[in-house]
């Protein structure tokens, strides 16, 4: 069986090649990560933060592809794993065939964040990876890296508050907003702060 998911965090950092996205259960409370390349991870950030680039990216130019000759990308299915890699399928409906088509699944998800597509995992792959806790090591460096990019967004919040051009145009409504999301990721920075600086 096919378990619906959906992305739940996307996270970028500049420590090289090694990104992650999350995924979570839809109806249910598991989640697990996926280390995905710095290009799959930027092109589903900018999907899912609706940025656009000059050129097409590659993703991009092949969602397009796939759109002019007629086709949509009905499901992305997360569907097995062998020695620790995911492996996907990629599910293009062109009139009344659909297509098969192995991929990463990062590749698959990237692409199909074009389409909104819905992300599926299945059953025995859902339950291999929850049912294996992380170890004290694979915990902390997700840590890690989730305080890098708290720290850049608290920085970017922070620069944009402290913009006395965006204070004086922005609603009040928006720039209240801005300060509790700045709030809250202030609280989970502290939080994970004491984390480490007890365990890491």
């Amino acid at each position: 069986m096919d378990v619906p998911m959906e992305l739940s965090r996307v996270l970028i950092t500049e420590l090289g090649d090694r990104q992650m996205i999350f995924l979570r259960e839809k109806n249910g409370e598991r989640t697990f990560p996926i280390v995905i390349g710095i290009a799959e991870a930027i092109a589903i950030d900018n999907r899912l933060n609706r940025r656009t680039t000059p050129r097409p990216m590659t993703h991009e130019l092949l969602a397009s592809v796939i759109k002019t000759m007629g086709g949509t990308i009905e499901k992305v299915v997360v569907n097995d794993l062998r020695d620790s890699t995911f492996i996907a399928t990629l599910y293009v409906r062109q009139g009344s065939r659909l297509l098969a088509i192995d991929s990463r699944p990062s590749d698959a998800i990237a692409l199909g964040s074009a389409f909104d597509t819905p992300i599926y995992v299945a059953e025995h792959v859902l339950d291999a990876v929850t049912a294996q806790p992380a170890s004290k090591e694979d915990r902390l460096y997700l840590l890690r890296r989730r305080l890098e990019v708290l720290g850049e967004k608290i920085e970017q919040v922070g620069g944009l508050l402290a913009n006395e051009e965006f204070v004086a145009d922005a609603p009040e409504a928006v720039i209240e907003e801005h300060r509790r999301h700045l709030a809250d990721l202030q609280r989970e920075y502290d939080a994970i702060e004491q984390v480490l600086g007890k365990y890491g």
